[in-house]
């Protein structure tokens, strides 16, 4: 580790965490921006989902610092929204800066960290990401009904402009020799490919899955995602790096970490949103009976970092996807009379397996491909992720059709549901991960096996 890592890994955390807040927070806050902006919930749920697709779509092409001041001038452009189409656009920007970030995070601590340090420094980065989703809830109620939920995006904007002169003095990108320019091609035909995809998901119910709109996009989706990867089989300079894929380690971790963030924030969504609708809690009490899966991610996901040269990837990760579906089936059967002692159970199975599997699917990533890689690397990871987020909320809402609202127990019923589904998602990846991650494949900072 160089003298700095320690800065390093500050800011990447700081930056990480107010990104990832950014996903969960303004959910507690959908039904105050929709009241105010005159928006239905299918409109809203573009608020998450647009951050995600352009985190999504741009996560594998730059650098740190313009990443920090963009993301900045964007929160302001949500704060002062007049309106669901420029909250939105700001969201997306927000998004594009983010991406600027996230794409160069995991990669400043592979190249500061080495072996059981580097372990440590990824169990703290993943203690962050699993936190910033569970607090983001208690910190969008605290502002929301302390302020109005424009500060969510006011406090944005304060703590990238905070972290700037830290990250001018002390941080130094990584060098990848095979990434020279932006691969424009590539970045349009995902990021559009993308968009009509969420787009189909999203407002299929609504319009009609038969309709001509929703099969034009369904059909643009395929084609377009088709298309970017022919084009990046064809480019010398790809955005991703498909041979990556052959390596079966680094497959196993970009399907497991897209699965992990479909299987665990899509339903805390609808989650928050039922105890927000049907409950009656406050954005500020739905916050807080939230926490104790921050808490129990939190401590599980340092620990887990700090272990990994005891407990291999390859076992850590099938366990915390496997607990992450006990969890999810745990909080099925809720009421609207339902004391949010009924939820504790669940959410804290949940935060263990969040908090087990972060940081050993990031590992993963990491683990299989040299320093040098480790850019190309962290971003695969980051934009996987994304786009389980932005999947994730989409395919879940067709579960919840409009005619729930207002209706506790068709949301009570639609509930169970998304959560049932959700936890045979995350089943899914435990049999995945156990599969496809092979301890073999490691070649950098090898996580060593127990005799």
């Amino acid at each position: 580790m160089r003298e700095d890592g320690r800065w390093t890994l500050l800011v990447v955390c700081l930056a990480t965490g107010v990104l990832l807040l950014n996903v969960s927070a303004p959910s507690v806050a959908l039904p105050a921006v929709g009241h105010a902006l005159h928006a239905e919930l299918g409109v809203m749920q573009w608020v998450v989902s647009g951050y995600s697709l352009a985190l999504a779509a741009t996560l594998l092409t730059a650098g740190i610092l313009g990443g920090l001041a963009g993301f900045a001038a964007a929160s302001v452009l949500c704060a002062v929204a007049p309106s669901p189409l420029v909250l939105i656009a700001g969201r997306a920007v927000q998004g594009l800066a983010g991406a600027v970030l996230l794409s160069s995070s995991l990669a400043l601590l592979a190249q500061d960290f080495t072996g059981p340090a580097r372990a440590g420094a990824l169990g703290v980065w993943g203690a962050t990401v699993a936190a910033a989703f569970a607090v983001g809830p208690l910190e969008g109620g605290l502002l929301t009904e302390s302020f109005g939920w424009r500060a969510i995006f006011a406090l944005d904007a304060a703590v990238a402009l905070a972290c700037l002169p830290v990250a001018v003095r002390h941080l130094r990108e990584s060098s990848d020799p095979d990434a020279q320019r932006v691969d424009w091609r590539g970045t349009v035909t995902l990021s559009t490919g993308l968009f009509l995809g969420v787009f189909a998901l999203t407002r299929g119910e609504v319009l009609g899955w038969g309709s001509g709109v929703i099969l034009a996009s369904m059909a643009g989706a395929a084609l377009l995602l088709a298309a970017f990867v022919a084009v990046e089989q064809r480019q010398r300079e790809p955005m991703l790096d498909l041979r990556l894929f052959a390596i079966p380690t680094f497959t196993g971790a970009s399907v497991v970490v897209m699965v992990l963030a479909a299987s665990t924030f899509g339903p805390f969504l609808y989650l928050t949103l039922f105890l927000l609708d049907v409950a009656g809690a406050s954005p500020t009490s739905v916050g807080l009976q939230l926490l104790p899966l921050s808490a129990a991610a939190l401590v599980v996901s340092v620990l887990g970092g700090r272990a990994a040269g005891v407990l291999p990837v390859r076992a850590a990760l099938p366990a915390g996807q496997l607990l992450c579906a006990a969890g999810l089936l745990a909080m099925r059967g809720l009421e609207a009379s339902s004391p949010w002692t009924a939820l504790l159970p669940g959410l804290l199975v949940l935060g263990v397996g969040i908090g087990l599997s972060n940081p050993s699917v990031t590992y993963a990533a990491l683990g299989v491909v040299p320093a040098t890689r480790s850019g190309m690397a962290s971003g695969v990871s980051n934009t996987f992720r994304q786009v389980g987020i932005a999947i994730g909320i989409a395919a879940l809402g067709i579960l919840l059709p409009a005619r729930v609202e207002g209706d506790p127990a068709a949301f009570a019923q639609a509930l169970d549901q998304i959560l049932l589904v959700s936890a045979g998602v995350a089943a899914a990846g435990a049999v995945l991960a156990a599969t496809l991650v092979r301890q073999r494949d490691f070649v950098v900072d090898p996580v060593p096996v127990r005799p």
